[in-house]
């Protein structure tokens, strides 16, 4: 007998936002039988909200990026909770790294130019978006700004270049594809919308229908989730079954598999996680793929250090310094594209460090990051700066339930004619059978790399089951 919604048994693996998407949709709809196994021994996934300082930090995802088109706003934009940041950024100093602060002005056309000249549509591109970058700027500059000193545009450009990349998630912009850049949907409004004090579990609470009045239950998802349950099988040996299997020796069986998982779990352990293999298309995505290292060093003072008038710096290196910097301990600084103040913390400071390097930071003692951030301070900053009372960084290239932050389309991608579409693409049996489907925020075509993307992708595959069963007795 036909099995239906309320018999049908479906396991999660991954309780992060596509994870908490789909269990939630599932369980509105008539499926009850709804597990979500997380290897980690908390919910959230790169959704990570901490106390710290003055009230909480976002470790991982921190905004709501843009209002349209964007389905986490949408469920939240009548409930008072999304802030905007407006242009409280825009009046961020560049800074040289002989301390000489670039004229406000000048610093303002040279970012203007600059993010004209990434890749834009309507027309297809090609090729990188490093390589659009650099072929655009020093058209525009010769024919906007002719009279720049070239050495301060070569620096802004370099700057810029990386500030970019760590919004990819990239390890340089030129193994991001520029087509990809162009077919990203940035959804218009504020890119910074902010949580206030609540931080971005507020909308995973929303998501899961969280009491006021019960804030520590986990709402829908309540007896629906299983922390601390790493999944090493997953096998679709059985006809219309799959098995998972733990690495703490527990084993489940199930109809259908939602598979959240980072791309970076994917390409580590794809090849041992899957019996049989995948299929060569999903494998290609996969590997062609890129999930990039992101983190945030934050740091608490007793007061703000900064002046008034500064928001915060980026850094533009002299060429000499940058030489000299390369040889040295603190080489992974120049990872850091910048520093701020941000909204709700008065006295805190957060830093970006992003690529290589900071993937190299997270290999340091925090005492050793702090002391690279002191140094940093010291060659740019034209005012003494104290050291941080307290200090956090985030660490997700090294977690092995994660390895890395947010994923893009890279070169390779376009080479290989592969992207996200391939791996949304469910893994059926020979009856046509949808036992494995996948969600997170790598397989969002339009979306990748942000919550609503990994949202919509989890509502996607919740729905694609609901579809499946749509014509199913729900009282059989």
């Amino acid at each position: 007998m036909e099995k239906c919604r309320a018999s049908s048994r479906i396991l999660i693996v991954g309780a992060g936002p596509s994870g908490i998407a789909a269990a939630s949709r599932l369980l509105q709809n008539n499926f009850s039988n709804v597990q979500i196994l997380e290897a980690e021994n908390r919910i959230g996934g790169r959704i990570n909200t901490i106390a710290f300082g003055d009230n909480v930090i976002d470790v991982g995802a921190q905004w709501c990026y843009g209002m349209q088109r964007n389905c986490v706003y949408e469920m939240v934009k009548d409930q008072d909770i999304l802030h905007q940041t407006g242009d409280y950024y825009s009046t961020m100093k560049m800074v040289r790294s002989n301390k000489e602060v670039v004229a406000h002005e000048l610093g303002g056309i040279l970012h203007d130019i600059v993010a004209k000249s990434m890749p834009s549509g309507p027309h297809p591109v090609v090729g990188s978006a490093g390589t659009h970058l650099v072929e655009n700027f020093w058209r525009k500059i010769d024919t906007d700004l002719p009279r720049v000193d070239r050495t301060l545009a070569s620096e802004a450009l370099d700057f810029f270049a990386r500030h970019e990349s760590s919004i990819f998630g990239a390890d340089n912009l030129f193994e991001v594809s520029a087509r990809s850049h162009v077919e990203y949907d940035a959804c218009d409004g504020d890119k910074l919308l902010h949580w206030g004090s609540k931080g971005f579990q507020r909308f995973l609470r929303l998501l899961m229908k969280v009491s006021e009045h019960e804030p520590e239950s986990l709402g829908l998802l309540e007896g629906h989730v299983r922390l601390g349950k790493k999944v090493t099988r997953i096998e679709l040996t059985a006809p219309r079954k799959v098995i998972l299997r733990c690495d703490d020796g527990d084993y489940f069986e199930a109809d259908h598999v939602i598979c959240t998982v980072s791309l970076g779990v994917l390409q580590e352990q794809h090849e041992k996680l899957f019996v049989p293999p995948l299929p060569p298309a999903k494998v290609k995505a996969i590997r062609s793929l890129t999930l990039g290292t992101v983190n945030k060093l934050f740091m608490e003072f007793k007061q703000q250090p900064f002046p008034d008038d500064w928001v915060g710096f980026f850094c533009l290196w002299l060429e000499h310094d940058l030489r000299e910097l390369r040889k040295t301990e603190h080489f992974w600084l120049e990872g850091i594209t910048g520093c701020h103040k941000f909204t709700g913390q008065p006295r805190m400071l957060m830093a970006w460090v992003g690529g290589p390097h900071g993937r190299h930071s997270e290999t340091l003692s925090e005492e050793k990051v702090v002391e690279g951030l002191q140094w940093l301070f010291r060659k740019f900053l034209p005012f003494e700066m104290p050291a941080p009372k307290r200090f956090h960084r985030s660490k997700w290239f090294t977690n092995p339930n994660f390895r890395g932050s947010y994923s893009h389309r890279s070169t390779k991608a376009d080479e290989h004619d592969t992207g996200p579409w391939d791996l949304e693409t469910p893994v059926t049996g020979p009856d046509g059978h949808l036992g494995l489907l996948f969600a997170g925020e790598a397989s969002s075509r339009k979306y990748f790399g942000t919550v609503h993307g990994a949202v919509e992708a989890g509502f996607r595959e919740a729905d694609r089951l609901i579809g499946n069963y749509s014509s199913c007795d729900l009282n059989s």
